[in-house]
């Protein structure tokens, strides 16, 4: 029995999903024939989507000719991987030093490295437009936080000198430097998933963002294409990287420190539109509306992105985000979106719904504008919801070390899941769990390179199979219609 046998979604809930747009990324697949694409009309202020014929995307290359290194007007492909192993130790901005000690999840398979950039592929299968940020993480205690004033289980943007205080209050500490920012977790996570032709091809995962010329940006570009995820930007010259201080307290509740540094500049030029223009799926962070004028960088990109054919994902990341720039969320969800990632207090803030709301219910309601919505509910599990359907996916069993992160490796199961093909919902929402919990059983944001292999091996891509099972053994009580 294959892994999708056991978990199909019933086929009232599966036959929306295969209506939907979603069914352009059955190209994945050698089961499916059809192709198809969304057409978008714009009519009383939102898109208006329809299914289509699109032609086959396979052959029109994988990875081809296309030369390594500089590129005008910002953009450029790092040429070598980062060549030491072990520790490595670079310096802040500010002139202080960090130690990164080698992630321990990037020592344990050699070939990740080994899969260069040599050549550019013609098509990204992911491009995320992001945040690109350094993480400085640690664990504390309860006191901690409170002698410094911070209140637990928030998100706050700060100036360089708070950074510094708490950087300082850390001294002696220990905690980890790593190439961080909410994207960057979903998109290595999904890079080390396809990293093998399991159930198709490799996938090639890019992201673009804003980085500076100081040695954190340097950092963060080669911990991303040791991880097979190639950061297509420049870095900003004089600038300096942002990073974000994320304390986790022995209940796993994680506080996070935003300094943006340069990362809250990234302009639209030719160069992004090329890139996007040759992407499958566009995922743009949330964070970026933090961002002064980004809105119209975004904007361009998806409308580059809309043209191109390719489906645009948003992530929805942070409430107090969401309240601050709410017009310009559903700017973008409303007329641009087909896939939606937001946990329940997050789309609880997007539909103006109260506390009281059910995550069900949000979930519902979003799916009437978007039309692929993924909403986590923590250790109660999540929904992912169709055309106003919306199928539950029960919480892959852990004891949780670290949450920080989960909400990302989830998310990179559902594109995972899109892009080989898979069209059962409950199949694809059950693998996304499964990620989410290998990450927060760990210390740190990262799915393990071996942990992500053998996820990937145990999702049986058996579609036939899970196609000819989809009346299986989950109720309809796992369905929550108009």
């Amino acid at each position: 029995m294959s892994f999708l046998t056991s978990i199909s979604s019933p086929p009232q809930i599966n036959s929306l999903f295969s209506s939907s747009i979603f069914s352009l990324y059955r190209f994945y697949s050698p089961l499916f024939s059809s192709l198809y694409h969304h057409k978008r009309s714009y009519g009383s202020g939102r898109i208006i989507r329809e299914l289509g014929f699109l032609g086959d995307f396979r052959g029109k290359g994988r990875v081809t000719s296309g030369s390594m290194g500089k590129q005008k007007g910002g953009f450029f492909c790092v040429s070598s991987p980062c060549g030491s192993r072990g520790s490595c130790s670079c310096s802040s901005s500010n002139g202080d030093e960090f130690e990164s000690e080698e992630d321990e999840e990037e020592v344990d398979d050699e070939e990740e490295g080994a899969r260069s950039f040599c050549v550019l592929p013609d098509r990204w299968d992911v491009l995320g437009l992001g945040q690109a940020m350094v993480d400085f993480s640690g664990m504390v205690d309860d006191e901690f936080l409170g002698r410094l004033g911070l209140e637990k289980g928030t998100r706050k943007v700060v100036n360089h000198e708070e950074r510094g205080r708490v950087l300082q209050a850390m001294d002696g500490c220990s905690y980890k430097a790593a190439a961080g920012g909410s994207l960057s977790n979903s998109l290595v996570a999904l890079a080390r998933l396809g990293y093998k032709p399991i159930g198709g091809p490799a996938l090639n995962v890019a992201m673009a963002g804003s980085v500076g010329s100081d040695p954190l940006g340097g950092f963060y570009r080669a911990k991303l294409h040791r991880a097979n995820v190639n950061f297509l930007s420049e870095p900003i010259k004089d600038g300096t990287t942002g990073t974000v201080i994320v304390l986790t307290t022995p209940d796993a509740q994680r506080t996070m420190l935003a300094y943006q540094g340069t990362s809250s500049t990234i302009n639209y030029d030719s160069c992004l539109a090329g890139i996007v223009s040759k992407t499958n799926i566009f995922v743009v962070e949330g964070y970026l509306f933090e961002l002064p004028d980004t809105i119209k960088t975004i904007i361009r990109a998806c409308e580059e992105a809309c043209r191109s054919g390719a489906l645009i994902a948003v992530t929805a990341s942070d409430v107090s985000c969401i309240e601050r720039h709410y017009d310009d969320y559903w700017e973008i969800v409303g007329n641009y979106a087909d896939i939606l990632f937001a946990n329940s207090d997050e789309a609880r803030a997007l539909c103006h719904f109260s506390s009281k709301e059910s995550p069900i219910s949000a979930t519902r309601y979003l799916s009437h504008f978007v039309p692929l919505v993924s909403v986590t509910d923590g250790p109660k599990g999540s929904f992912i919801g169709v055309k106003g359907e919306a199928v539950y996916i029960p919480p892959s069993p852990c004891v949780p070390v670290d949450t920080c992160g989960a909400g990302d490796a989830y998310a990179s199961g559902i594109l995972y899941g899109i892009l080989r093909g898979v069209s059962d919902l409950k199949g694809m929402g059950t693998l996304a769990a499964r990620i989410a919990a290998t990450v927060v059983r760990q210390q740190g944001t990262r799915l393990r390179v071996q942990d992500a292999v053998d996820l990937a091996e145990s999702f049986a891509f058996n579609l036939e199979g899970s196609s000819s099972s989809v009346s299986s053994d989950v109720g309809s009580d796992h369905i929550s219609s108009l």
